[in-house]
């Protein structure tokens, strides 16, 4: 029986945020973290005073050199500091910070000013978001130490890094990031975005940190959100509320796990105890160098032992036995505590475990716990620090091996062979039911998923459209509602339909990120200040502002109708398809003359309405780009995307509603309406019948290029070469097939690795090299030895989008590592562990189940239709009352099949037979699933099953 566990995390909105800014607002952002690892992290989205190019240093890092100051600039050249690094300075009066070329006897400020004589500090590499919060930032002094060697991207918080660990183990492992993008100027902020993680069953807490990201200094810590595995699991539906905010503090934010054996002693001296504190693992980075100095303490029996400290290391190895004698008095818990030393000031606090005297006698801990918080340390603001609403939802299941669906399988595949009008008791007919809200959507992505793997998404959507339309009697109303018909048809777009998004919109997006024009047409909202002078005698008027914004719109809109009308050669031919007995159906449900537009309007309104406006409007959540756009980008892309609706409406609500400003763009819109019918007259001439059913896998083939872009690989061998001159800049290229590599796009590929051959990617510390955002590719060749490539992201997001690529790629890959190390092996030692031996064990958990979710995701046919079968639970009872109960036989059968257009099936006995047949049918196999799940567990038994996403 396999596994699976899924946490749906939709970050909505804030209110009441704490002003943070001098100019009473915030620019909020949200960090989300799964057991203390950060899971959630998208690229920092462009602050408004910095150009949207950003420089690239010879390490391979962006250098944000348009905040730096000009002469700094003009003295540095474009590349910034030399191999992406900048020298922390001290001066004897107090801590100071300066960018200052790392150069023998360097003695200029960024402005060109002569400095004091100062000692140099750590070596800080550089990084758009770390170094940010340590210039300027009131860190305490001890964070500054001579000679300290530093990477650590993140936020100083008293005394604690909210960073990003380069590290992936812990109880669970960390995922794939997500941070949401920054709302600029806004108190109450939303974000609206969405993030499915793939996890291990044993995660026990989801954290939400909301910050004010600052141009200039560190950013600030607003508040943070702490839900436990058992309080989002309480519901079955998730969490969907408001949720206030509480203060961060040290003491809450630990990490990580502790291996002990305890063992009772009783002997002539009296009782005693005898803990064995063997290792820890992935501890929280407490030192400026995103290590810490751990050593344990222990109490029981009003005594206390300490083992000794080992230096800058997260994942210490003490192997230390300290025996305590019990004090008269009542039976004692063991506490064992972990603490990172400190030379100056206190030490600080990385976690505990406590044991009480029951569980010490009657079975003693031996093995690996959860590091905890203090007791009681969380506390509510009492909305004082703002609030969040979320939506987060914990799916998890157990998947039967696949002989036990074949049942439930043969059944939705009849259903959608079966008449349309007349069916009230298939498995699909219920589901339509019984879905609601979140999860009508949920189930309209499994029911695509589950028959594109049966090669059969074309009769479940005409299965679906057919008794939409059926049901329909205005045919203004057709598919507006949020049915799940619409919702399959939508998620089925999104799954086929994802590339060809990209190849239709992505130039014209880019370009309005990049040009950042002023674009304005409603005169309550025109700001004169902000548009472009377009003359010498003074700002423009609101008519010079409008036909400026009215030649930038159509000449965004211009390409965007030309590549959309002349995409019909690239758009899937199972989309075309769908459109086909889409409009067919229409047809034969509208044939009137007046309704003539309504074949037209079914497929535009999923077209234009449903996939061309919302990625136009939020490209971000379509993956067209890495970060939301500023408020000026993002109004002309609502613009936009409201001239793109009304041409998917073929221009029949223009000059209507409140949008009259719109009416100098509608000529421009009138003209395009011909070419879109045209348009979808040719999408719909296709030839050839529907897919042949016939099992598979994935959604793309696996020749096609899955991911691709530069990446800086690390030479083999490099020895006595310089950590940053050993990584070398190479194009890669991962399909379902190999990860290849050349020196650039265009040039002959170099080598490749087999995807077969992967075993682990994971992580790597980024104080194993000096450099953030490492990874790891651990393969096996044919004798049976490892080899492992390192290779070097441009920042965090990029980094977890490629380890979720080539996990999900090697998934099916047996004989998988279960643990490796997260550092390198440099100096005649681990970096990570310490250890000496260069074969020794991983010292860290590999979370090659650890993915995102998103539409390319393989195929599990097996874990859809469990998700089915949970789904028909739901509506059981109601279809037991409705069918198979005589009192409500009668009466419930004629009120459903008199809705439609067919109601003289509906009192017809030998209907009701088949209906009752059918029903007693689907019942019959829910209880044989629920039987299997019963005994599966009753034995514990953990059969093997399909590879996991």
């Amino acid at each position: 029986m396999a596994k699976s566990s899924s946490l749906n995390i939709r970050v909505v909105e804030g209110r009441a945020l704490p002003a943070k800014d001098v100019s009473g607002s915030s620019d909020p952002y949200c960090l989300v973290k799964v057991d203390d690892e950060v899971v959630a992290r998208s690229q920092r989205s462009q602050p408004r005073s910095v150009s949207a190019e950003r420089q690239r240093g010879r390490a391979g890092v962006e250098l944000p050199t348009s905040r730096w100051p000009q002469t700094e600039r003009r003295r540095l050249g474009d590349e910034g500091p030399p191999f992406g690094q900048v020298r922390l300075l001290r001066w004897p009066s107090g801590v100071h910070s300066a960018h200052q070329r790392v150069t023998p006897g360097g003695g200029q400020s960024p402005r060109g000013r002569s400095l004091p004589k100062a000692r140099p500090g750590p070596r800080l590499h550089w990084d758009p978001a770390s170094t940010r919060s340590l210039w300027g930032q009131s860190a305490p002094r001890r964070a500054v130490c001579i000679g300290l060697q530093c990477a650590c991207p993140g936020v100083w918080v008293r005394g604690l890094w909210l960073s990003t660990p380069s590290v992936a183990q812990g109880h669970p492992a960390p995922c794939t990031p997500c941070r949401t993008a920054t709302v600029w100027r806004s108190l109450s902020p939303f974000w609206g975005e969405e993030y499915t993680v793939h996890l291990p069953l044993d995660f026990h807490h989801l954290a939400l940190y909301v910050l004010d990201e600052d141009t200039v200094g560190h950013d600030d810590v607003i508040g943070k959100i702490s839900l436990t595995k058992e309080a989002i699991a309480a519901d079955p539906r998730g969490i969907d509320s408001w949720i206030n905010l509480s203060p961060v503090r040290p003491d809450t934010e630990v990490q990580g796990e502790i291996c002990l054996a305890v063992q009772m002693l009783e002997d002539a001296r009296g009782r005693g105890l005898r803990c064995h504190v063997r290792q820890a693992r992935d501890l929280a980075p407490r030192d400026i160098s995103g290590t810490s100095d751990p050593f344990a303490r222990v109490f029981w029996g009003g005594q206390s032992s300490e083992t000794s400290t080992i230096k800058k290391t997260r994942f210490p190895h003490w192997d230390e036995v300290l025996e305590l004698r019990e004090m008269p008095g009542a039976a004692s818990p063991l506490r064992v505590e972990l603490w990172d030393w400190d030379m100056v000031g206190k030490n600080d606090f990385l976690g505990m475990v406590e044991f009480p005297p029951q569980t010490l006698q009657q079975k003693p801990p031996n093995g690996w716990f959860r590091l905890l918080p203090f007791p009681g340390t969380e506390e509510d603001s009492g909305g004082s620090l703002g609030a969040l609403r979320l939506k987060v939802r914990l799916t998890e299941d157990r998947v039967l091996p696949s002989q036990h669906y074949q049942p439930l399988m043969a059944l939705l595949l009849e259903s959608v062979r079966g008449p349309v009008e007349e069916d009230t008791a298939s498995p699909l007919a219920v589901l339509e039911e019984v879905a609601s809200g979140d999860c009508r959507r949920d189930l309209a992505t499994t029911l695509v998923k589950l028959f594109l793997g049966q090669g059969l998404a074309g009769p479940l959507l005409d299965y679906l459209t057919r008794r939409e339309v059926a049901r329909t009697r205005d045919p203004n109303t057709l598919f507006r509602s949020n049915s799940l018909a619409s919702k399959s048809m939508q998620q089925f777009m999104k799954l086929v339909g994802m590339r060809y998004l990209h190849e239709v919109l992505k130039p014209v997006v880019s370009r309005v990120f990049e040009e950042r024009k002023y674009v304005e047409l409603d005169p309550c909202k025109m700001d004169l200040s902000r548009a472009r002078r377009i003359s010498f005698k003074g700002a423009p008027s609101e008519d010079q502002v409008r036909e400026s914004s009215l030649g930038l719109l159509t000449g965004y809109l211009g390409p965007i109708v030309d590549a959309i009308v002349g995409s019909v050669a690239r758009c899937p031919p199972a989309m075309r398809r769908a459109f086909k007995q889409l409009r067919l159906c229409v047809e034969e449900r509208f044939p009137q003359a007046e309704h003539q537009d309504v074949k037209y309007l079914a497929i535009s309104g999923f077209l234009f309405l449903r996939f061309f406006a919302p990625a136009i409007l939020t490209p971000k959540l379509f993956d067209l780009r890495d970060q939301h756009a500023d408020p000026q980008t993002s109004r002309s892309l609502l613009l936009l995307a409201k001239a793109v609706q009304s041409i998917g409406n073929l221009g029949q609500q223009l000059g209507q509603g409140k949008e009259l400003w719109m009416a100098p763009l509608h000529p421009f819109l009138l003209q395009s309406i011909s070419r879109v019918r045209a348009f979808l007259d040719e999408l719909v001439d296709v030839d050839g019948e529907e897919e042949a059913g016939g099992p598979a896998r994935a959604l793309v083939p696996p020749s096609v290029t899955l991911r691709e872009g530069y990446l800086l690989k690390r030479k083999e061998e490099p020895a006595g070469l310089a950590t940053r001159f050993a990584f070398k800049k190479r194009y890669f290229r991962l399909s379902g097939e190999d990860l290849s590599y050349a020196k650039s796009p265009e040039c002959q590929v170099r080598s490749s690795i087999p995807v077969s051959h992967i075993r682990a990617v994971e992580r790597v510390d980024e104080g194993a090299f000096q450099l953030p955002h490492v990874m790891q590719v651990v393969t096996q060749d044919g004798a049976g030895a490892l080899h492992t490539t390192y290779l070097q992201c441009k920042n965090v997001n990029e980094l977890n989008q490629w380890l979720s690529a080539l996990r999900k790629a090697s998934a099916p890959n047996q004989d998988k590592l279960a643990a490796c190390h997260p550092g390198a092996f440099r100096g005649g030692r681990w970096t990570c562990c310490l250890q000496a031996e260069r074969p020794a064990v991983g010292c860290s958990r590999t979370h090659s189940a650890v993915t995102l979710g998103d539409w390319s995701d393989p195929l599990d046919p097996d874990a859809e239709t469990q998700m089915v079968y949970r789904q028909l639970l739901l509506g059981r009872d109601q279809l037991r009352m409705k069918f198979l109960e005589d009192s409500h036989l009668d009466t419930g059968l004629e009120a459903d099949t008199g809705r439609g257009p067919s109601a003289t099936h509906g009192t017809c006995p030998e209907f009701l037979t088949g209906q009752r047949a059918a029903a007693a049918h689907l019942l019959e196999v829910l209880a044989d699933l629920d039987r299997a799940h019963e005994e599966f567990q009753r034995q514990g038994q953990v059969a093997p099953g399909p590879p996991g996403p």
